[in-house]
Parts: C-alpha cells; structure tokens; sequence
C-alpha cells in the first residue's frame, strides 16, 4: 500500500511538469508552422496526453482485462469533459471558437452516440455486448474522417480556427521559439506525462484492487482519472497561459482519440466484451458531451459557475457508482 501512494505521488508531480512542458513545445511549433493552435491541440496534444489511455487499454485488452479497456475510455472521456473542462473553465473562463462550437464538439458528441451502438448490441438485438473486429474496423475508419478533417484546417488559410487562434493567443506577434527548445520540449513534456500516468495509474489501481474493487467500477474511476491526468494538467496549464485553443482542443481531441483511435485499435487486436459498462455510463457520456455543447454557446466562453455545475455532475456520476458497489 506504501508503495502505491509513494507511485500516485511521484506520477502526479511527473504529470504537472510534463504538461508544462509539452503545453509551450505545442505553442512554439503551432508559431513556427503557422498552424493554428487548436490544430495543434487536437492533434500533437491530443495524441501525446492520450497515451496512457492507449498503453493502459492495450495491455488491458490483450491481457484479458477488456471491463477495464472500456471503462477506461469511457471514465476518461467522462473526466475530460466534466472535470476537465469545468475545472479548467473554474481557475480561468474558457474562450471557445466558434468552428469548435460549430463542428468540433458535435463530432464528439457523435463519437458517443457510435461507441453506444456498437457496444450495446444486446439493445439492438444482436447477441451480446461486444466490440468485436468490424466494430473496431469501423472506430478506425472514422478516425481517419477525423484526422482528414483536421488537417483541412490546418492547410486551409481562412480557417476560422486560426482566425480566432491567432486573435486569442497572439501567436503572430510572439517571438519563436527555437527549433531545438520545441523538440526537447516536446520529448520532455511527453516522457513526463506517459511516464508520470503509468506510476499513477499503476498505484491508485494497486490500492483499489486491495481494497476490492471490480476491474469496471477501477476502470470508470480511478484508472480514467490517473490516465486523464496529462489532459487535466495540460488544459489547465494552456488556459492560465491564454492558450484557449490548446485547452479546448486537447480536450475535444482526446476524447476523439480514445474512442476512434484506442478503442479501434484495441477491438482490431482482440474483441473486447462490454462488461460492467452499463446504459446509464453511456447516457451521462452523452449528457457530458451536451452540456458542453450548450456551454460553450453561451457568449462563447465556458464561464466559472457553467465550470461548477460540469464538475458537480462528474460528483454526482462518481458518488453513484460508489453507492453501487
């Protein structure tokens, strides 16, 4: 038990200082390539904070352990949207563009609505609950429209994106940063979170399991909330920076990423059966990905107390699963 405690502290002091890091490696190449830094967040970010979410699902998922793979995408994306999003948006307002309000968010809204349906085959009446390869093929396949989309942004030069980018973070008049200062950013920023995630993980799950915990239940909670620390740290890093598009992006392409990407990849290499994850994990994974929605077109900010009520609701989600067990 000692040495689970000495991991999360360790992993989380590890998670703080990656996330800087790899927050001002993230700006300084959007600057040097002139890509608008959303761009960035939903691509070089997302890919890097979501990592520990990859390695943890594969190795779950080849190891046998498939209710911790899917509890914890859906726990993560969960944590993204409430507690990230509304504590990030509590320490400093969050400006949301309005190609993300527009486009952005509604996809991964859309991403929810899919992973439902595919993993809730017994609603439909097709045997029982399972990502099996043609799910995982079809996860995969709209990654790749995610991806497409992305960089069509990124080369297009009246982006609205990068319009409100450059007016948001003041990209065009900063001085560059160094092309070796970005890579070492870069390289530091992401040893420290997978590093610091993996130690986090590996501890909050070592003192679950003592404590006897389902592998769904550790999944949903404390393995998604060790794996979403690099996004909690990150986003919040990037907003206090004035980085509204990173903290956003990051966020939204995470999400995307651990549904399309993880969870694609994990039922390509062995069907993962659905168990544990109920309908109602679904139903607020939605709900999440709404208020978020609703949020950020209100004067295109996430305000304080909009922030508030996103966290209270992730209380509330983890107060219920405790009360289940």
């Amino acid at each position: 038990m000692f040495l689970s405690i000495v991991f999360v502290v360790v992993g989380a002091a590890l998670v703080l200082v990656g996330a800087d890091k790899l927050t001002d490696g993230s700006v300084g190449l959007a600057r040097r390539l002139a890509i608008p830094e959303l761009v960035i967040g939903l691509t070089v970010v997302a890919f890097g904070t979501s990592l520990p979410e990859f390695v943890v699902s594969f190795f779950a998922s080849i190891e046998g352990a498939a209710a911790m793979s899917i509890g914890n995408i859906v726990g993560s994306n969960l944590f993204n949207t409430l507690m990230i999003v509304g504590c990030t948006a509590l320490v400093c307002p969050i400006t949301v563009a309005r190609s993300t309000i527009s486009k952005d968010i509604p996809f991964s809204i859309l991403a929810s609505i899919v992973l439902a349906a595919l993993a809730l085959d017994v609603y439909f009446g097709t045997g029982a609950n399972v990502l099996d390869r043609g799910d995982g093929i079809a996860l995969l396949g709209f990654f790749c429209v995610f991806m497409a989309y992305t960089f069509a942004i990124a080369t297009s030069p009246t982006s609205p994106s990068g319009t409100a980018t450059s007016a948001e973070g003041g990209a065009e008049s900063a001085p560059e940063m160094p092309t070796w200062h970005i890579a070492l950013y870069l390289l530091l920023g992401l040893a420290g979170l997978i590093g610091g995630g993996e130690l986090f993980v590996q501890g909050a799950t070592g003192i679950a399991r003592s404590l006897g915990v389902s592998e769904a239940v550790i999944g949903l909670t404390l393995v998604a909330g060790g794996t979403s620390l690099p996004e909690l740290a990150t986003s919040i890093m990037a907003a206090c920076k004035g980085q509204s598009g990173i903290a956003i992006g990051n966020v939204v392409g995470s999400n995307l990423f651990n549904v399309f990407w993880i969870l694609g990849a994990c039922s390509c290499v062995s069907p993962l059966p659905v168990q544990g994850i109920e309908w109602t994990d679904f139903a607020v994974l939605l709900l999440s990905g709404l208020l978020f929605w609703l949020f950020s077109r209100t004067q295109h900010r996430i305000l304080r107390w909009e922030g508030a009520l996103l966290v209270t609701v992730y209380v509330a989600y983890i107060t219920y699963l405790i009360a289940g067990l």
